[in-house]
């Protein structure tokens, strides 16, 4: 069985990627799970995939993240595509971009197909300010972030958008805190004053910790060792 979800954006085409697992999970709560990225996908995997049956699971979910990009792993998949939509598991195909002929050939097999692009959501996009985050969290208040946080959310503002502007925050922050003046601290005056008031709220070791945190998050998320939304989360409600 397969589903592809598709399109530039970032935001919506997660969600339903979790709508889809959790709708799978939840009619079979003990069925396995995998996800896989290019660079942990192994060719050797897909046969085994496509037959496999845990001993007590009824079926495997698998996540399978913009491996239609790579054209030898596509290949491969593609060659294998009617296999995948008769195996008794489900594959979930999440892709940023897809060529027209890959599409056709997903559509004839998939369950499924839903594009989700960014045309739909840049209005919505438009009216929401980021940098508003960034004030919230330079100012240190929690609820007021919060709030923005869920407002950015609404609004379809990618998860690595809301951490970027956090963690150019905490950088503009300590660059204020280790520079006498906006020159020297390679600011614009304006963001270099704004920093540094922001930064009376925090102590330095705080903000090293908090950067030391955002960076952590990113890595590990990338590896798969977390998941990088509630992580992100979690970093909000945590302030």
């Amino acid at each position: 069985m397969i589903y592809l979800i598709y399109g530039s954006n970032f935001t919506r085409t997660r969600e339903k990627m979790r709508e889809i697992l959790a709708t799978q999970l939840k009619k079979d709560p003990d069925a396995s799970y995998f996800r896989f990225e290019i660079d942990t996908w192994e060719p050797s995997r897909l046969e085994e995939l496509i037959a496999s049956k845990g001993l007590f699971q009824k079926k495997l979910v698998v996540i399978l993240d913009n491996l239609l990009a790579d054209k030898e792993v596509s290949k491969e998949i593609l060659e294998n595509i009617k296999s995948l939509a008769e195996s008794e598991n489900i594959f979930v195909f999440i892709e940023s971009t897809l060529t027209k002929e890959v599409i056709k050939k997903m559509e004839r097999v998939a369950l499924k197909v839903q594009c989700f692009d960014d045309e739909e959501v840049a209005e919505k996009e438009e009216k929401f300010k980021i940098f508003t985050l960034a004030d919230a969290f330079g100012a240190k208040d929690k609820k007021k972030l919060w709030i923005l946080y869920q407002k950015a959310l609404r609004s379809y503002i990618a998860h690595e958008q809301i951490h970027g502007i956090l963690f150019w925050q905490v950088k503009a922050m300590l660059m204020s805190l280790q520079a006498k003046s906006a020159k020297e601290s390679g600011l614009n005056p304006y963001v270099y004053s704004k920093s540094l008031r922001f930064a009376k709220n925090y102590t330095e070791d705080e903000l090293k910790k908090l950067s030391t945190e955002l960076v952590r998050t990113y890595h590990e998320s990338r590896r798969g060792i977390i998941d990088f939304e509630s992580a992100l989360e979690r970093f909000v409600l945590s302030i």
